[in-house]
């Protein structure tokens, strides 16, 4: 019981682990299935077709890239205006910040089929055609939110010693800014970004109630599943996370290098 105690915490953390990517696991599996059939649920056979040819489906690339550029597009606006909120809801204090605050939270916590039904609604009121810029607009509105989240948690967790060191050795606002500020929080917005862009690719409710005739590849995937899910979309899905997968451990792996060489540089 002891040793049950002690390595609870641990097997837990690994079970959850397990839980949540042995669904991905079989997505990379079935991407070299040769399936039966249209349906791709089941092994049959090993094939490399999908994965030398990704565009063989009409429709499945043209859709990965739309959905790629509506993420860039929408991850960039949002995390330029979600950073600013951000600085100015931690650094300056006005007339409504309480309320600010409160109004950030709403699109967190509103469902996305009430977000995206009321920006139908408005784009239809306004006469405003449907298509890749409503879809754009309607992400960047919910993207805003979590950047605003990521950098203001950044902010308010940073030294302002460091800040007041630079202001004590004659550095103007913007050395401050540039050589201070602006790497500290650096970290905080691209993970702010990276999180925005992968909730802008993912998402779907939102994206189909605006979208009109334009099909993301979340959209292509809800038609294609109705009549047989091609092997592509696990190949290409299977892409998206190992790439996705290489970035977070490339991050890991340069912060740890980071930290020994300020550790070997204060010992030394």
């Amino acid at each position: 019981m002891r040793w049950l105690r002690s390595h609870l915490l641990t097997f837990v953390a690994y079970a959850v682990l397990v839980y949540l990517f042995v669904p991905i696991a079989v997505i990379a599996v079935l991407s070299f299935n040769q399936p039966d059939g249209k349906f791709n649920t089941a092994w049959n056979q090993f094939s490399l077709a999908a994965w030398t040819n990704l565009c063989g489906v009409p429709g499945v690339c043209t859709s990965f890239l739309t959905s790629i550029q509506i993420g860039l597009i929408a991850t960039l606006f949002g995390t330029v205006l979600g950073t600013m909120i951000a600085f100015a809801l931690v650094r300056y204090r006005f007339r409504g910040r309480s309320t600010t605050n409160l109004m950030i939270f709403l699109p967190m916590a509103t469902p996305e089929v009430v977000l995206g039904s009321s920006l139908l609604a408005l784009f239809l009121n306004l006469r405003f055609p449907l298509g890749a810029t409503t879809v754009i607009i309607a992400h960047i509105m919910f993207i805003i939110s979590f950047v605003v989240v990521t950098v203001k948690a950044r902010l308010q967790g940073m030294d302002p010693r460091l800040e007041e060191a630079a202001q004590d050795l004659y550095a103007s606002p913007a050395a401050v800014f540039r050589t201070v500020t602006f790497p500290l929080v650096l970290p905080g917005i691209a993970g702010a970004a990276l999180l925005g862009f992968a909730l802008s690719f993912d998402d779907f409710i939102i994206s189909y109630f605006n979208a009109g005739t334009l099909v993301t590849f979340p959209i292509f995937i809800w038609g294609a599943a109705q009549r047989g899910i091609p092997v592509q979309v696990n190949a290409l899905a299977t892409g998206v996370f190992v790439i996705a997968l290489a970035i977070v451990v490339g991050a890991q792996l340069f912060s740890a290098r980071r930290r020994r060489k300020l550790a070997n540089q204060t010992s030394g």
